[in-house]
């Protein structure tokens, strides 16, 4: 069993670092946060979006919840939490860039390829959260009939990005600033074998090595490290 003291032992060399040796940061930061970039990524703790980005404290505003998704807008209160930091990131922080950031070896996504998706059983909170994906389960299971159950998953892991960009879309703050050219929205693939990053290019309609994607674009912003070390 791993022992608290190492969390707390990480603190005081967090506190020596932020607070000791290079306090700027810090004493900036305390009167407000400026991050340029909302980064909606996966719980799991194998993809730490601050350390997968080399980022310091107040480079990325990030919203965490299972398989990365954003729910599209409605009454009930069930994923208004997640909708809250979005529209607080894009309305108050102003952020210039959302990232959807997905993963490979998604537990959330397992789940849905699973059946968790349809017709989730009462307090299975997985399930219906997942279902927020299930049209990404869909569209793989009808383009994919033959392909392993790993592909399969790996499809799926990336159209779940894709469903939630167009959801992202729906939202009024989002799609009003995106009309006026002052936000841009990102879909990226990090690959835990390969160590890899990929972003999704809306003109080839596939993910492709962030390198490439900025050529498919046209512009830069679209694969940018939001980070400014």
């Amino acid at each position: 069993m791993e022992k608290i003291e190492r969390f707390i032992d990480g603190f005081t060399r967090f506190q020596q670092h932020y607070y000791e040796e290079a306090p700027e940061l810090y004493r900036d930061l305390r009167d407000g946060q400026r991050p340029s970039t909302l980064l909606i990524g996966c719980c799991d703790s194998r993809v730490d979006p601050a350390i997968l980005l080399d980022c310091d404290p107040g480079d990325i505003f990030t919203m965490r919840n299972v398989a990365n998704l954003v729910p599209p807008p409605r009454g009930d209160i069930g994923p208004q939490g997640v909708l809250a930091a979005i529209q607080f990131a894009v309305e108050e922080l102003l952020v210039e860039r959302v990232i959807v950031l997905g993963h490979s070896g998604c537990g959330g996504i397992r789940a849905l390829m699973q059946g968790r998706g349809q017709a989730p059983q009462p307090a299975d909170f997985v399930g219906s959260w997942m279902a927020i994906a299930e049209p990404a389960r869909e569209r793989v299971l009808q383009q994919l009939p033959e392909a392993s159950d790993e592909e399969r998953r790996r499809a799926c892991e990336q159209a779940s990005i894709i469903i939630s960009l167009q959801n992202l879309q729906r939202l009024p703050a989002v799609q009003r600033r995106t009309e006026q050219g002052t936000l841009s929205l990102h879909g990226w693939y990090f690959d835990l074998a390969s160590g890899s990053l990929s972003a999704y290019s809306p003109r080839v309609d596939a993910f492709l090595p962030v390198t490439e994607a900025i050529a498919a674009a046209g512009r830069s912003s679209a694969a940018t490290a939001p980070c400014r070390k």
